[in-house]
């Protein structure tokens, strides 16, 4: 599709937004294609178009014109266009379905080379069916029998069937229809095993990125090459688990689990949970069979209790230094579609999903009575919590309500009528707020008016929830430019993305963002007013398929400063040059310069304005000597060479200024007023167009993307700030007002009301599971508070923070940990937990196991935390051995590395 549309074929664009919005909010139906789009060009096209109310200022500004569909945002690689890892919908990219797509190209086109990136629609769930956008295919390696080293790599959809995996086998191997076949899946662990459903989905039989398929011919006589094989194991059995035999036994319970692609979130949390001695005895002592409710509507018809029963057993049994939890993995897929993938999960999310499976798949309550709530009306907390906890136990009475559940008490009172109500709620893990950072570091590049100076990147410290002006400020003390005469822009892509206003949210810039400063005159010396403009710089190229040319935007943009009254194209060229002359490859003395530009060479690669055709005339002695001087500049080796003698008779523009949109790539106008004062509103966008030639033979790549650090750059972060575990409980059970959008319907105003909430604690489980919230997420930032919780490994005292004046002293200690490292959306989890048959600490980093001591487990990773109540005599673990006695201690049957 070609870049250049002309501007006057648009459609109107409250039709656009007509023909759009319905489409936008169509359901998802399997097996439809639907496109991602870069959501940086689709928020651009929203403000052109206004649709959203708050746009509506500026709908149809040329400058908001959005341009050619540019993916080139999610890909990470441009040539092969593949897409980033992690990407996030909404806030990465936008998904759209077919007939808008269509609508959007044939409207503004797409960049040209770039392929769309259109998915399917796939459907999962077994009862109730979810539907979604298979964004990442799933990458297989194959090979054949005959052939294992010639491995081809293919993307398959989770939907696609073992059949189509085959066909295509066949194909890329040349296997004729007649030849009878069969696949194996191979794992981490090297085992193999036969893939035996050719009808079921890749997502059903379990298949994991990267995994290798192999596909066998059978042999002439009717035996098949893999004969000395296993015997076949069906891909469905709960046995099928592949693990690794140790040469020696291993200790029941320090067992690794091999990752399947991504999924060490599910190991870490899996580990956890084997580690809770209640849970593992209750299933290992096989007590969970009796209680299996495959009716619950509510349950997954005992199949997760089962699933996670077995694997449970293989980690115990003492004979195997990891297994792999494949068939655990599949079966979560089927009944929780956001696990069904392979892309990188949350810990705390799995593990929530688990112990609700398990609760509903164990539930001894085969038939759930309707209750209704009431609210405590002024009778005694000790009355109302009672009343609220055996309701809760007549609907829900499993393993996991009796070690995980506890009690809250939430007191919520009206600001208008003072209308208290106090309820309370069960729970299964306690989700702790972190005290958010006060401010952040932020990394800016300014690019100065002087021109003598080169950019410099400064790190600035700026308040968390501050605006645009704080930045602004903060840089203005470290570099004692103005804050008045600064503008930040945040660029990508070789263009200003965002230009901002001062009072907009720092919250706004996302850490990944490319910020830029420029110094600014509002006015100049003289009082006059300045137009600023922004200015691309565009490298032309002839199309392949065509003879008209294309345009790709290169280097730094621009922003400079032009006195109104002196707005002309001559002008503007000089400014320009001046701006970019530290990275020309010619020295820009002032007579250089001059004949340059009267020749229209060398540094006329910048020029707007024609080159005059140049009047050797008889007699003419300055004539003269400027063709000297202009044969003595081509003798240099200057860009008289590439211009040729064609130059010095003909008029010729070295490039042209455009007016454009702001992502510079179609044109508004062509500026060709010669003499007169061009008439730009500020902040315009202006292009520059340049030859291939040209751009190699004069502009110096590495010195446009030089720059200096200040010392600011030298500096440490700043320290991690530390907090105690007590701290954070104390934040959550905090008084707080209810926001605007999340009222609280006030029984006594008939209304919904900003009610003041406040949670305590009235009732505490056996296993106490402490969720620290360290993931924060809103429309424009996404971040991860990795400030160190100092918790106890033993000894934590919950008495002070639980308000029922009856309850026992509840005293924990530490038995298990899920740890993240790493940035929200990657990064990798792991486990710490204590073995409870030996009570020593062990690190469990997917299928690798070592032995751990307790200084190393407080850290700035820590994410869930789980705690055995010391009162649970039953199941108290053994002391921790002295560090001496750990530290000789072997660890038989497993990989300490």
């Amino acid at each position: 599709m070609a870049a250049e549309l002309d501007c006057g074929l648009r459609p109107d664009v409250g039709a656009q937004r007509a023909e759009l919005g319905p489409l936008l909010g169509i359901a998802l139906r399997p097996g439809e294609s639907w496109y991602l789009i870069d959501s940086r060009w689709f928020k651009q096209w929203k403000k052109y178009v206004g649709f959203d109310s708050w746009d509506m200022y500026s709908v149809g500004e040329p400058n908001l014109f959005p341009g050619p569909i540019d993916n080139s945002g999610l890909f990470a690689d441009p040539e092969i266009q593949t897409l980033k890892e992690h990407l996030i919908d909404e806030l990465d990219y936008v998904l759209v379905p077919t007939e808008a797509w269509n609508k959007l190209v044939n409207w503004y086109g797409c960049i040209e080379g770039q392929q769309p990136i259109v998915r399917k629609v796939v459907e999962y769930g077994l009862f109730v069916k979810h539907c979604k956008v298979e964004v990442y295919l799933l990458e297989l390696k194959l090979c054949e029998n005959s052939d294992p080293a010639n491995v081809l790599t293919c993307h398959f959809s989770k939907a696609d069937t073992i059949a189509t995996i085959e066909k295509e086998m066949r194909q890329l191997f040349n296997i004729p229809n007649e030849k009878e076949t069969r696949l194996w899946s191979r794992y981490i662990s090297n085992a193999y095993e036969q893939v035996s459903y050719l009808d079921s989905t890749v997502q059903d039989a379990g298949l994991y990125h990267g995994q290798v398929l192999l596909i066998e011919v059978k042999n002439e006589d009717g035996t098949w090459p893999r004969q000395s094989v296993l015997a076949k194991v069906s891909g469905f059995s709960y046995n099928s688990y592949s693990c690794r035999e140790s040469p020696s036994q291993s200790q029941p319970g320090i067992c690794g689990l091999s990752n399947l692609g991504n999924t060490c979130f599910m190991n870490s949390a899996l580990q956890c949970l084997s580690n809770t001695p209640p849970l593992t005895e209750y299933f290992l002592e096989d007590r969970y069979e009796a209680e299996i409710n495959h009716d619950n509507p509510l349950g997954m018809r005992g199949e997760i209790a089962e699933a996670y029963a077995e694997l449970i057993k293989q980690m115990w049994s003492g004979r195997h230094s990891h297994v792999a939890p494949r068939v655990f993995k599949t079966q979560v897929g089927r009944f929780a579609p956001q696990f069904s993938g392979y892309q990188q999960q949350d810990s705390q999310e799995l593990l929530a999903f688990l112990l609700d499976g398990l609760h509903e798949d164990l539930n001894r309550v085969k038939k759930k009575p309707y209750l209704e709530l009431k609210d405590a009306n002024g009778r005694p907390d000790s009355v109302v919590a009672k009343e609220a906890w055996e309701n809760h136990r007549l609907r829900n009475d499993s393993i996991i309500v009796d070690i995980f559940h506890g009690l809250f008490k939430s007191t919520l009172v009206c600001p208008k009528c003072s209308k208290v109500s106090v309820t309370f709620d069960p729970f299964c893990y306690l989700t702790l707020p972190l005290p958010l950072k006060k401010d952040r570091s932020m990394d800016v590049s300014l690019v100065f008016a002087d021109l003598h100076r080169r950019p410099t990147q400064y790190r600035v410290v700026v308040p968390m929830m501050g605006a645009i002006s704080d930045l602004c400020e903060a840089l203005s003390k470290l570099s004692k430019i103005p804050a008045e005469n600064m503008v930040v822009t945040d660029v990508y892509n070789h263009r200003f993305h965002k230009i901002f206003q001062m009072g907009e949210e720092l919250s706004h810039i996302m850490p990944k963002d490319n910020i830029f400063v420029y110094e600014v005159c509002k006015s100049s010396e003289d009082g006059a007013e300045c137009i600023i403009l922004s200015v691309y710089f565009r490298e032309k190229r002839i199309r392949q398929s065509s003879t008209s040319s294309g345009t790709v935007l290169c280097g730094q943009p621009l922003l400079i400063s032009v006195p109104k009254h002196k707005l002309t194209l001559d002008h503007l060229y000089n400014v320009v040059l001046e701006q970019i002359g530290h990275y020309i490859k010619f020295p820009l003395t002032k007579e250089y310069s001059s004949v340059c530009l009267d020749s229209g060479i060398c540094n006329g690669f910048s020029g707007g304005c024609e080159v005059e055709e140049m009047e050797h005339q008889d007699g003419d002695e300055e004539g003269r000597e400027k063709a000297s001087e202009t044969d003595s500049c081509q003798s240099e080796g200057c860009a008289h060479d590439l211009l040729g003698k064609e130059w010095q008779h003909h008029k010729k523009h070295l490039f042209t200024f455009s007016l454009v949109n702001s992502y510079g790539t179609s044109e508004i106008n062509s500026i060709t007023t010669e003499g007169k004062l061009l008439k730009l509103n500020s902040y315009a966008t202006l292009a520059i167009d340049l030859d291939p030639d040209t751009r190699k033979l004069l502009f110096d790549e590495q010195q446009s993307q030089a720059f200096e650090k200040d010392e600011s750059m030298l500096q440490s972060q700043k320290k991690k700030t530390t907090v105690a575990l007590k701290d954070c409980i104390e934040l959550f059970t905090t008084m707080e007002t209810l926001g605007e959008h999340d009222p609280w319907y006030c029984p006594n105003c008939k209304k919904h009301q900003q009610a003041t909430k406040k949670f305590d604690l009235w009732s505490l489980p056996r296993i106490l599971v402490v969720h620290l919230k360290r993931f924060s997420y809103n429309r424009y930032w996404r971040d991860k508070l990795d400030t160190v919780v100092e918790f106890p490994i033993r000894d934590l005292s919950m008495s002070e923070f639980v308000c029922d004046p009856a309850a026992d002293p509840y005293v924990y200690d530490l038995i298990a940990v899920s740890n993240h490292y790493g940035a929200m959306g990657v990064g990798h989890y792991t486990a710490y937990a204590k073995n409870k048959v030996n009570g020593k600490w062990y690190y469990f980093d997917d299928s690798s196991v070592s032995m751990a001591s307790e200084d190393q487990i407080v850290t700035k990773a820590a994410y869930v935390l789980f705690y055995q109540q010391r009162d649970s005599k039953q199941h108290i673990a053994p002391s921790l051995p002295a560090e001496s006695e750990l530290a000789s201690e072997e660890c038989d049957g497993m990989d300490t590395n």
